[in-house]
């Protein structure tokens, strides 16, 4: 990868840490509280990132021949399986007992939220397990 491009990711990534920062998502009870219809706030957090994905990923490649810092863009195969279908699952499952989602768990740590810690160690025990049962596959 081009350190332009390692750049573009930094910054990126610093964009959205900072987004769900000044969101409140990185606070659990925040979104407990969304998710148990008591506080309609990140709504307006969730219908943004939904609108800017949604005309990023339809305009981008229509009005330019390439990105920014890269050759072309990348296109991966997705499947609506029961992998895919139970994936899902236990992941709203898991966001929907705990509040922690990836992306909020790491900003939060940025924050000085520590106990984050321990939801984000359940995630890699759970993407190591993934890896492991599919490697066994």
């Amino acid at each position: 990868m081009k350190p332009a491009s390692l750049l573009a990711v930094l910054v990126g990534g610093i964009v959205f840490g900072f987004g769900l920062t000044w969101s409140t998502m990185i606070r659990p009870e925040v979104v407990l509280s969304f998710l148990r219809f008591q506080d309609f706030g990140l709504l307006l957090v969730l219908g943004s990132a939904v609108v800017v994905t949604a005309l990023a990923y339809q305009l981008a490649p229509r009005l330019m021949r390439r990105p920014l810092f890269e050759p072309a863009f990348g296109k991966h195969a997705s499947a609506l399986d029961a992998s895919t279908l139970g994936g899902a699952a236990i992941f709203g499952i898991g966001w929907g007992l705990s509040g922690v989602c990836p992306g909020p768990a790491i900003a939060g740590l940025g924050a000085g939220n520590w106990p984050l810690l321990i939801a984000l160690a359940g995630m890699f025990a759970g993407a190591w397990a993934h890896g492991w049962l599919q490697s066994r596959r």
